[in-house]
């Protein structure tokens, strides 16, 4: 099908924003699996786009992972040029960006699995992880078999060793710990979502090997939290040399959280 996306939408930032470990280019275009699903989409240009799924698919699942009802950019233009010039030119350098609405269970897994890791190194052990205890969904371009992200249950199941040969390193028991809370039901993801932001951030922080980043993180890219405002090596970077008077949370609020991805992919990629 094709669709026609007016508004902020550019496949190769979204893929290298750091919030999602599975979208990745692929032959003249992008993959991306989410949960138990499979995309594949490539633009056509004049903002048109072709996806391999039906419109009952796109509807129901993928408008809403993209968050194609906001509109992004009219967020960009509450920014003022002279105000917050580095803000502004980190939006124009990230313009199209958008925050994924991904699986809360997904999001805890994969930044668990994050901390200290580089991206390459966070994408390799959730494939891996994928691999051994996800279903194949089906088959990419060239014949490789794609595999769904692994439920609670799927993961719990899974001993030390076969974690540790997903390249966890430390974080293997973190994880084995964090599914079969979740599988038991000592840990109901679900209800977090009746929580609002400050309890949510309690109940995150209980969990083992979850920290103030990793909770950050699960409620801005998990619970599509729109005012989180993770900070890690190059956000404390930005916050310390352009916003030594304190950043402007409140002209941005509820919206901190796309601001935040701005200043990360600005400041990531422009350093490189």
């Amino acid at each position: 099908m094709k669709i026609t996306i007016k508004d902020d939408f550019d496949l190769s930032k979204i893929a290298d924003s750091g919030q999602c470990f599975r979208f990745n280019a692929m032959a003249d275009g992008y993959s991306a699996t989410a949960l138990d699903k499979n995309l594949f989409i490539k633009s056509l240009g004049n903002s048109e786009y072709e996806l391999d799924c039906s419109k009952d698919e796109f509807d129901s699942f993928w408008k809403g992972y993209f968050d194609l009802d906001l509109d992004y950019r009219s967020l960009r233009n509450r920014i003022d040029k002279e105000e917050d010039p580095y803000l502004f030119a980190a939006a124009e350098f990230g313009k199209g960006i958008r925050i994924l609405r991904q699986d809360p269970w997904e999001m805890l897994i994969s930044f668990i699995i994050s901390q200290r890791k580089n991206i390459p190194a966070i994408k390799a052990s959730i494939e891996k992880l994928c691999a051994m205890a996800g279903d194949i969904i089906k088959e990419d371009a060239e014949g490789k078999p794609i595999y769904s992200f692994p439920t609670p249950e799927k993961l719990a199941g899974l001993s030390l060793d076969q974690l540790s040969a997903c390249s966890l390193g430390y974080r293997d028991k973190y994880v084995q710990k964090a599914a079969m809370d979740v599988a038991s039901g000592a840990v109901d993801l679900k209800s977090f979502e009746a929580l609002d932001d400050e309890a949510l951030m309690e109940e995150l922080l209980k969990l083992f090997g979850v920290g103030v980043k990793v909770a950050n993180c699960e409620i801005l890219f998990g619970y599509h939290r729109l005012d989180a405002f993770p900070k890690d090596v190059w956000i404390n970077r930005v916050l310390e040399n352009h916003y030594p008077n304190g950043f402007m949370f409140d002209k941005y609020a509820p919206y901190n959280g796309i601001m935040q991805q701005y200043l990360f992919f600005y400041s990531r990629l422009s350093s490189m």
